[in-house]
């Protein structure tokens, strides 16, 4: 089935006449096209509305849906509410994660129908990848893997944080990339134990770890990963830190499963770090999913008592972080299985000294 035809098929059980998709990746989930348009789904056909400049490219890129040009002079709102009406759409589900207010209100004065809070419609479809998707997947995290080994001998004493994350854009873009799936992290020496430190101008020294955690968009998918690595021989404390986040990275993925929840993995995690003393230095969820976007549902935190389904894609990425001094983290993604997990990261994980 198509994700249109997955949507369709999802209507009736959530009490929904139709679907109105408007935000990009709900746009690109339902009919693998991003452009300014909307589509409205109902369980016996699609139409997707665009502008004139897009419409070239989407009747190109887009099958098993009519495909319709919209004007200043009859947009897209007035088209879809006579649709709405011609097929006695009463409840029309609508995605309320995205939807701005002013947009709701020029929605729901054009459109004669109940709108119907639905994001979870298609955030719950989105859970689960199927094999185009996982393939498009493996393929960012093949282009992220090939960078890191191309990183690791561009990295050295005098660089800047800057000029590293720069260098990991121009290598991903090299390799096949579309773009990045986030700005790259890329944090030397006491920024590391900023999770999410923006590169600067620091310049990386002998001694020092050095964080990167980046990631790329290929046919509309992201991937993710981080590798922490030691420009010169690292303390002691810096390798017992390191070793650590390792066992508790090997220990969420060792209880990743289908129907597993998300809290289960996490503390499977936390416990390791927390039985090494460093509990309070771990404050981030163990991980999250990824897909169209590079944070999804569901995630590996605490808050998640849910199972989580087979083939769900998710990050696996526990950290320590020691104020003013350095931090690990370390990131794989992971898809669940009846049985266990797949890691399509292939990067090595044991610790890297430059």
């Amino acid at each position: 089935m198509t994700h249109f035809e997955n949507i369709a098929a999802a209507l009736k059980g959530r009490g929904l006449d139709a679907m109105l998709v408007t935000s990009d990746p709900g746009e690109f989930y339902a009919v693998g096209f991003r452009g300014e348009g909307a589509a409205l789904i109902t369980p016996d056909k699609t139409w997707y509305y665009t502008d004139s400049r897009y419409i070239e490219a989407a009747r190109q890129l887009i099958s098993g849906a009519e495909v319709i040009l919209w004007t200043a002079g009859n947009g897209f709102r007035e088209q879809i509410a006579a649709l709405v009406k011609a097929h006695g759409v009463v409840k029309l589900g609508f995605e309320e994660e995205f939807m701005s207010v002013s947009s709701h209100t020029a929605w729901t004065k054009a459109v004669e129908a109940q709108f119907v809070p639905a994001s979870e419609l298609l955030t719950t479809l989105r859970q689960v990848k199927d094999a185009g998707e996982l393939a498009a997947m493996r393929e960012a995290q093949r282009v992220t893997d090939e960078a890191l080994l191309e990183i690791l001998n561009f990295i050295k004493p005098g660089l800047t944080e800057s000029e590293v994350a720069a260098r990991l854009t121009y290598i991903m873009a090299r390799k096949g990339a579309e773009r990045n799936s986030f700005d790259p992290i890329v944090a030397c020496g006491a920024n590391g134990s900023k999770p999410h430190a923006v590169p600067g101008p620091a310049v990386i020294q002998s001694g020092q770890f050095v964080t990167m955690d980046f990631g790329c968009v290929v046919h509309g998918y992201c991937s993710d990963m981080t590798r922490t690595v030691a420009v010169g021989q690292p303390t002691e404390e810096m390798e017992l830190v390191y070793n650590t986040v390792l066992c508790a990275q090997l220990a969420g993925i060792a209880a990743a499963h289908a129907g597993v929840t998300g809290k289960e993995v996490h503390e499977a995690g936390a416990k390791v770090i927390a039985d090494a003393g460093y509990g309070e230095y771990f404050g981030h969820g163990f991980g999250h999913s990824l897909g169209i976007e590079i944070h999804e549902n569901p995630g590996f935190h605490l808050r998640n008592d849910k199972p989580i389904p087979a083939g769900a894609l998710l990050s696996a990425e526990p950290g320590i972080y020691l104020p003013g001094k350095f931090g690990v983290r370390i990131e794989d993604v992971i898809m669940l299985t009846e049985g266990g997990c797949i890691d399509i990261t292939h990067s090595p994980k044991q610790l890297i000294i430059l």
